[in-house]
């Protein structure tokens, strides 16, 4: 049985790492940011399956912060923002962007878009457009992991508005109790949707609620990528022990809800105030502090921004999905496939 540990926020976290360690993370902090943007474009090119995006700019921080200190074998799930998080952890940018335009050559064949991406491959077990949906998913994973004794860690990736779903809470109370290798990783972003976090719920201290299951549990400032990733490294490191936690990523939303969102909710003033707390620009001017040369920088930068372009254009000039391979892969092989609605229909006016 397991002591509750203390909650609190996460300790301060000098700038002692030296550049070359903090480089990689810089680099894939504008990686994250630059596909998002990419990810933007394609949606106004009229190239993205569906209409509803949702761009983690802004949370640059949590997802590699927390990517980097997962290993092979690790499982996880995310949540409407989960590009930057699948992609910190290894994915391909090209197959990420074809399927988020609905394209043959995506990791689930279009089938999945952008809130349904998932690659067993490397431990995504998916993402999920209901709020909260994709937790109880990791409480599965650590039970598996800890039978098998794999060292493995299963993570739930999910924003502040989950936080008021009662699947998290049973999910946080299973895996106290059966001391699961599982780590819940809420990116707070201050915003449900249209919702100010202040006015979804009055404890405001998210931690707080975790610590009362028996978890260990912290706040971090997600601007921070390297304050992220020590926070991260305590936590994930107690759960391969089987001492499961909670880390709160406090963030700011950059943009709105979904890409076509304006944010009318919220005052020009907030979001430029919000905007000032950018983890990739700070992780930058640090660099730069510590002797980086600004020439070294921007070379990096337009080798992303390549690298991105390239993605886009894969994606839009990959074809799109067959119509008779919509059933593959979500049925057994086993079992005859559904009729298509088309082909029944084309079928009973035949016989007129």
């Amino acid at each position: 049985m397991t002591t509750p540990a203390k909650a609190g926020p996460a300790p301060a976290t000098p700038v002692t790492t030296p550049a070359p360690e903090r480089l990689p993370l810089y680099r894939e902090m504008r990686r994250v940011r630059t596909f998002e943007e990419r990810v933007g474009e394609l949606f106004v090119r009229g190239e993205s399956a569906g209409s509803m995006l949702h761009l983690s700019i802004g949370e640059e921080g949590a997802a590699v912060g927390v990517g980097t200190t997962m290993r092979d074998g690790d499982t996880f799930t995310t949540h409407h923002r989960g590009h930057g998080i699948f992609l910190a952890r290894g994915a391909d940018p090209r197959r990420m962007m074809a399927e988020i335009g609905g394209k043959e050559t995506g990791y689930c064949h279009g089938k999945g878009g952008s809130m349904h991406i998932a690659d067993m491959s490397l431990g995504h077990l998916g993402a999920n457009a209901i709020v909260g949906g994709g937790i109880p998913a990791v409480v599965g994973a650590g039970l598996v992991a800890r039978r098998r004794r794999s060292g493995a860690v299963s993570l739930a990736f999910f924003g502040d508005g989950a936080m008021q779903q009662g699947i998290l809470y049973e999910s946080m109370n299973m895996a106290a109790l059966w001391d699961l290798p599982v780590v819940f990783v809420c990116v707070n972003n201050q915003w449900g949707m249209g919702t100010r976090i202040d006015q979804a719920t009055k404890a405001t201290a998210l931690h707080e609620r975790a610590a009362a299951f028996g978890l260990r549990a912290e706040t971090v400032d997600g601007v921070d990528v390297l304050a992220v990733r020590a926070a991260a490294e305590r936590i994930v490191g107690a759960a391969r022990e089987g001492r499961p936690g909670f880390l709160a990523i406090d963030c700011y939303r950059f943009f709105g809800h979904a890409r076509k969102d304006k944010s009318p909710y919220r005052t020009e003033e907030e979001e430029a105030e919000g905007r000032r707390r950018d983890p990739v620009s700070r992780a930058r001017d640090e660099l730069l502090a510590e002797g980086v040369a600004e020439e070294e920088l921007d070379t990096l930068d337009r080798e992303v921004a390549t690298e991105m372009d390239a993605a886009i254009d894969y994606a839009i000039a990959s074809a799109e999905p067959q119509l008779d391979s919509m059933f593959r892969d979500v049925f057994a092989p086993d079992q005859p496939e559904p009729e298509p609605v088309r082909t029944r229909i084309d079928r009973v006016l035949a016989r007129d």
